[in-house]
């Protein structure tokens, strides 16, 4: 289950970055906040490494329509990917893909909503259970993130025993910013998270736990109902975190069982952050970022502590970072531990190389080949990544043949 980073962990790793080299980060352009100044070294712009590896690309699906998550089968049966106009696909290891499956719930696909995150049960060999997140109907124009467990035939062409778990509250009109991963941990609880719907309005109640949950990351019992929570008071059942902007990446890393997030930031202030229970992570009021009319976050601050949760990490200019995956496999042997994730504006597969909770080397493949929205290790340590297009594709990474 979910570890909390205690006050002394932090200092080592903060401290850890005092002894980073002195070698030039990505070259990606100038930031938007030119003023920013990184709390503490490595916070940002580490420094860029050159792996040496390049990849034979396995194109195991072309025809996918905006594809927004991955869950990979267990015993080689294959995968399921969500489309994000409401369509949930099944597609064999050498590209076959099945007709819809039924049984999805409906959704209200207008801009970045739909059909979203998707992931397997932790008994899954037993239950045949998954959990989905999308952008659920409410009235006439309004929609909410909501998440639901369902049941995956054995022959992968329908769901039954649909069951929405949770919905976020209240709904809204603006459609975007759902936020929208779902990371089940190997105990059964599963963690979800939310936008803060994007209007400056709206966004103001990602710093109001106890009557929105926008912006947050929600927990689950193994028994699905909103775990009974003391770390913020007053806040709706499941409120894990807050003060997010819109969260489309959650893992869990292996070595410590901390749970990692990845955060859309505005204009720059994209950010990579470790999950601590009753955190608040300072959005709307701080930002390494700036709005998108160049007019300050807040008041302008942009260094969290000691109101608010500090990033690991952040970018600026935005990548617009999409999923995350910690690195196990034997395809990759000096990748073990790091960080995969995918980036949308960077267009780009991202490397970033972990000591603890630091960020320590930085390495982009890919570039300018379509927005990654979702990133997966597959049982062999293929690296699987879905691109976000209409026409969209599944794709396996493979170290090339030298």
């Amino acid at each position: 289950m979910l570890r909390i980073l205690s006050a002394p962990a932090l200092l080592a790793t903060l401290l850890a970055g005092a002894a980073f080299a002195q070698v030039a980060p990505v070259d990606d352009g100038s930031g938007n906040f030119d003023a920013s100044v990184a709390a503490f070294a490595g916070q940002t712009e580490a420094p860029e490494v050159t792996s040496g590896v390049t990849f034979d690309e396995e194109v195991i699906s072309g025809t996918l329509a905006h594809p927004w998550g991955l869950a990979i089968l267990p015993e080689d049966a294959g995968y399921i990917v969500t489309e994000r106009g409401g369509t949930l696909r099944h597609i064999t290891r050498d590209g076959t893909m099945g007709p819809e499956i039924n049984g999805v719930p409906d959704v209200r696909a207008i801009r970045q909503g739909g059909l979203l995150d998707v992931a397997l049960a932790a008994d899954f060999a037993d239950s045949r259970a998954i959990y989905l997140t999308y952008s659920a109907r409410e009235g006439l124009a309004a929609s909410a993130t909501a998440l639901a467990r369902a049941t995956l035939s054995e022959d992968h062409t329908a769901l039954t025993n649909v069951e929405e778990l949770w919905r976020q509250t209240p709904a809204s009109a603006i459609p975007a910013h759902f936020g929208s991963r779902v990371l089940v941990d190997d105990e059964g609880f599963v963690f979800a998270t939310t936008g803060d719907r994007f209007t400056p309005e709206n966004r103001e109640l990602a710093q109001d736990p106890a009557s929105a949950t926008y912006g947050a990351t929600i927990m689950l019992q193994p028994d699905h109902h909103p775990a009974t929570l003391d770390f913020v008071d007053g806040a709706l059942p499941g409120v894990l975190t807050y003060g997010h902007r819109n969260i489309q990446g959650l893992a869990i890393q292996p070595e410590s069982q901390l749970v990692w997030a990845l955060e859309h930031g505005p204009a720059g202030g994209d950010e990579l952050n470790v999950i601590e229970p009753g955190g608040n992570y300072g959005w709307p009021r701080v930002s390494y970022g700036v709005n998108y009319n160049g007019s300050d976050v807040g008041d302008g601050e942009q260094a969290h502590a000691p109101d608010f949760i500090e990033p690991r990490y952040y970018w600026d200019p935005s990548i617009a970072p999409s999923d995350l995956i910690f690195y196990e496999g034997e395809m990759f042997p000096d990748w073990q531990g790091d960080i995969l994730l995918g980036a949308l504006a960077g267009q780009s597969l991202v490397r970033l190389d972990i000591d603890g909770t630091s960020v320590i080397a930085e390495e982009r493949f890919r570039t300018g080949q379509g927005r990654v929205r979702d990133v997966d290790v597959d049982a062999n340590g293929a690296i699987l990544i879905l691109i976000d297009d209409d026409p969209g594709a599944l794709i396996r990474l493979t170290p090339a043949a030298e």
